[in-house]
């Protein structure tokens, strides 16, 4: 038997959302993201070293086996953009498929340039350029100071 040796990772983050059809516009025509993996009720987005899934909310809480709430916990994910100039327009582009302005982007005092949006089922993102986070080529983001 092996010793398992736990790992700082993420493997999947999944939302509960209401309606598919509506969030498969915010996340496909709105970031420009395809899903791996889809079937009436779910769908997988292969992000940059771990899934991010969804699911209607009655196949979520038969799958947790119990009714979670469309607005759980206080998070916010976030979505890193190379340049300041790449904020505004990714979240315009996002109210265009059904997202929702929750803070105007600006500078916050810790630097950078970032603002907040809410996909269709209020999971809160965070659109933001940190001039010391390094982004690969294959969008992984490394923190730097």
């Amino acid at each position: 038997m092996s010793e398992y040796k736990p790992q700082q990772q993420i493997a999947l983050v999944s939302v509960g959302i209401q309606d598919m059809a509506r969030s498969r516009r915010f996340y496909d025509e709105g970031f420009g993201w395809k899903p791996v993996f889809e079937l009436p009720d779910i769908a997988f987005y292969q992000m940059n070293g771990l899934m991010l899934g969804m699911a209607l909310l009655p196949a979520f809480d038969a799958d947790i086996g119990q009714t979670m709430s469309p607005n759980g916990g206080a998070y916010a994910f976030a979505h890193n953009v190379p340049q300041k100039e790449d904020v505004v327009p990714l979240m315009e582009r996002l109210v265009a498929h059904g997202g929702k302005i929750i803070r105007p982007a600006d500078a916050p005092a810790h630097g950078g340039f970032r603002g907040y949006i809410a996909d269709p089922d209020q999971h809160l993102w965070e659109i933001a350029f940190n001039p010391t986070w390094a982004i690969s080529p294959e969008g992984h983001v490394t923190f730097g100071l």
